[in-house]
C-alpha cells in the first residue's frame, strides 16, 4: 500500500483493485472509496451535487466525517500512538497511529467556504460536519468571520465529559471561551456511533438531568432519536450484529445497540414494522414506547416536549447569553438571559440531595422539574434538589 493509514473498521485504508492495477483509499469500508478533494474537477462535481439537492428546496446538509475529505498531499506515513492499547485486536490498525495526515488539512477549509457560499446564494440554509479534534482545530471549522460550516458538531459532552457538575461545567466554560463572536455554540449527548445515553450516565434518572442541560445550555442542541423515551442499549448477539466496526473488530465495537428500532407501541415489532427489521427490537418495547409515554404525564418524553416548548417561548433559553455560577460543587447552575427575561438552571448531579445557596437573582418560582412534580414559589438562598434532579427557575 502506498502508507501505512488504518481503515476505521479494520485493516488497511487501502485496497488493490485488479483492474486497474493501483490501490485505492477507504477510510472506512472498501466498497466507500474516497474522493480526491484535490482535484478542482471532484470538487466542481461534488458542488453540482449540492446544488442539485438546494435546487431541490432541502434546508442544508448534515456532511459525513467532512475533516476527513482532504488528505495529506504527500500520503505520508501516519506516526505510532504511543498512548495505544496493547491489546488492541491485531486488525485495529487505525487505533495504533496519531491521525495527522489523513484528514484536517489546513486546505479543507477552503473548500468549507465553498460550501457556505453555495449554501447561503440559496438563501436561509445551514451546513452542519461531523467533526473530532483538539479544540483549537475544531473551532477553525466555523470560518474566519464566520464563512464556514454554521455547526461543526460539538461532542465534547458526549466523548470526554464525565458525569458530575464540575466536570460538564468546565467543558461548557471551555468551549464558550473559545468561540469567536460570530459562531453559535451547539451540544450533542447521544448520536448513532456511540453507547445510549440513559445506558452511559447510568440510569434513567440521569437520562432526564442531561436531557434538562442539553435543551437549556446556549446553542443548538442535537436530539438523537429514542433519548426522548430513555431507550437503553438494545440486546445484540454476535448472530444479529451489523455494523462493521463489531464484525471486524469484536462485538465490544460494534455500535448496534445504540441503532435498535425506534419503540413506538406495544404491538409486534413495537410499531416499527411489520417484517423483521434489521436490528432486534430491545426486550423492554411493550413498557417503554411512545403510546404509553404520551398517556403518562411525568414520563420521559413528556418531559421532552416541556422542555421543548419552555425552549421555543422564551428568549432567554433560545437565544439568550449563558453565565455560569460556581455555588455547589455537586451541581451545575447556570443563567439563560436575554434583556430582562431570565431563566436559571441548576442541575444536581450527585445521587445524594442537595441543597444550594443562589444569591442576588430575580428568580422566584421552580416553572419545570425533571420531575415533572414543582411547580412553585422557592427560596432561592435555600433551593432544595432531590438526586439527580434538575430544575428551571423563573
Amino acid at each position: 500500500p502506498p502508507n501505512n493509514w488504518g481503515s476505521f473498521f479494520g485493516g488497511p485504508a487501502w485496497t488493490f483493485d485488479e483492474t486497474t492495477g493501483q490501490y485505492y483509499m477507504h477510510q472506512f469500508l472498501k466498497e466507500q472509496p474516497e474522493l480526491n478533494w484535490r482535484n478542482p474537477e471532484v470538487q466542481d462535481a461534488m458542488m453540482d451535487v449540492l446544488r442539485f439537492w438546494l435546487e431541490r428546496g432541502v434546508d442544508g446538509f448534515r456532511m459525513d466525517v467532512v475533516g476527513l475529505i482532504l488528505k495529506d498531499e504527500l500520503l505520508r506515513d501516519n506516526p505510532l500512538n504511543p498512548h495505544a492499547d496493547p491489546n488492541l485486536p491485531a486488525n485495529d490498525l487505525h487505533s495504533r497511529l496519531q491521525h495527522i495526515y489523513n484528514g484536517d488539512q489546513d486546505e479543507v477549509h477552503g473548500i468549507m467556504r465553498q460550501f457556505r457560499q453555495l449554501l447561503d446564494s440559496y438563501g436561509e440554509r445551514v451546513a452542519i460536519g461531523e467533526l473530532w479534534g483538539p479544540l483549537d482545530r475544531w473551532v477553525r471549522y466555523y470560518g474566519d468571520n464566520g464563512d464556514g460550516l454554521h455547526l461543526p458538531f460539538n461532542f465534547r459532552l458526549m466523548d470526554e465529559t464525565a458525569f458530575n457538575a464540575r466536570a460538564m461545567q468546565q467543558a461548557v466554560d471551555t468551549l464558550e471561551a473559545a468561540l469567536p463572536s460570530f459562531a453559535w455554540p451547539n451540544y450533542v449527548l447521544g448520536n448513532h456511533d456511540r453507547i445510549r445515553l440513559a445506558t452511559r450516565f447510568g440510569g434513567q434518572a440521569q437520562a432526564r438531568l442531561a436531557a434538562m442541560m442539553l435543551l437549556t445550555l446556549r446553542g443548538t442542541p442535537t436530539l438523537y432519536y429514542g433519548d426522548e423515551i430513555g431507550l437503553e442499549n438494545g440486546i445484540i448477539s454476535p448472530e444479529q450484529m451489523q455494523d462493521p466496526q463489531g464484525i471486524n473488530l469484536g462485538i465490544e465495537r460494534t455500535r448496534d445497540v445504540a441503532r435498535t428500532p425506534m419503540q413506538w407501541d406495544d404491538s409486534p415489532h413495537a410499531g416499527f414494522s411489520t417484517d423483521e427489521p434489521w436490528l432486534p427490537i430491545s426486550p423492554d418495547y411493550q413498557t417503554r414506547n411512545v403510546a404509553g409515554q404520551t398517556a403518562v404525564s411525568d414520563s420521559t418524553l413528556n418531559l421532552y416536549r416541556r422542555l421543548l416548548w419552555l425552549r421555543r417561548q422564551s428568549e432567554a433559553l433560545s437565544v439568550g447569553s449563558y453565565r455560569p455560577l460556581s455555588v455547589h460543587p455537586n451541581c451545575f447552575v447556570y443563567v439563560r438571559q436575554s434583556g430582562t427575561e431570565q431563566r436559571l438552571i441548576a442541575l444536581n448531579f450527585s445521587n445524594k440531595a442537595q441543597t444550594v445557596s443562589i444569591p442576588e437573582q430575580q428568580v422566584t418560582r421552580v416553572i419545570l422539574s425533571t420531575h415533572l412534580d414543582r411547580e412553585e414559589q422557592v427560596d432561592v438562598t435555600a433551593l432544595h434538589l432531590r438526586p439527580f434532579e434538575g430544575v428551571v427557575l423563573a
